[in-house]
């Protein structure tokens, strides 16, 4: 994680997860942001609630990540003026892509996960690259942990691919709380190799009822 002396962005770490279910969406995060063997806090949040059944978990550049935070809650502040009603998920993973498009020439040094319910209710994860490219799949992870956590949701979780006809649901099988439980275990593998994950583990869990928060604590070293 050495900086050129005309680079100007660096990399805070950490690692974001996302499953999507038949009713309901995980999101989760951990807390630490550091870069190279500093660790600047222990306690910040990657997860940025958008609408009332859709959040955000970054991974980056901590700078980034706020702004574009706040460049989505203005653009969705007005979205509720002119319609009287709140964005949806896929509406709102509409937006994120044109607005990491817009900045494609000096992109937000972001890899982000979009994740909650859909207009049937179902759940739906959208998965991201830094200039806006994006897919609808059942789960997806991002981050300096990615490809430790990748391998182990590809085996237990086997999301159909995108290319079968006819198209079937990317929704995994899990119930709410084996999903919960999945990515519990999946972060604390993670942390035994990744020196930028750890600390504690923030979950998000969206369904019909709302919006609800869990922690975890992870390897503090």
């Amino acid at each position: 994680m050495a900086l050129r002396g005309d680079w100007v962005y660096e990399n805070n770490g950490g690692t974001c997860v996302a499953i999507a279910g038949s009713d309901y969406c995980v999101v989760a995060a951990d807390t630490r942001l550091s870069v190279g063997y500093s660790i600047y806090t222990r306690d910040y949040s990657k997860i940025c609630k958008l609408a009332d059944k859709c959040v955000l978990a970054s991974s980056g550049f901590q700078g980034d990540m706020k702004a574009l935070q706040k460049n989505l809650a203005a653009k969705h502040l007005i979205y509720q003026h002119q319609h009287n009603k709140q964005m949806s998920c896929p509406a709102m993973a509409r937006l994120l892509s044109n607005t990491l498009y817009y900045k494609r020439f000096f992109p937000y040094y972001t890899f982000n996960i979009l994740g909650g319910l859909d207009n049937e209710g179902k759940g739906c994860v959208y998965s991201y690259d830094a200039v806006g490219s994006y897919e609808r799949t059942g789960y997806s992870c991002q981050g300096t942990g990615g490809n430790l956590i990748t391998p182990v949701l590809d085996n237990q979780l086997k999301s159909p691919s995108p290319l079968l006809l006819p198209s079937r649901d990317a929704v995994t099988p899990l119930s709410e709380s084996e999903a919960v439980d999945l990515v519990k275990d999946v972060f604390a593998s993670a942390t035994e190799r990744d020196i930028y994950t750890g600390d504690k583990l923030e979950i998000i869990i969206v369904n019909a009822t709302g919006i609800r928060q869990e922690f975890l604590d992870l390897r503090k070293d």
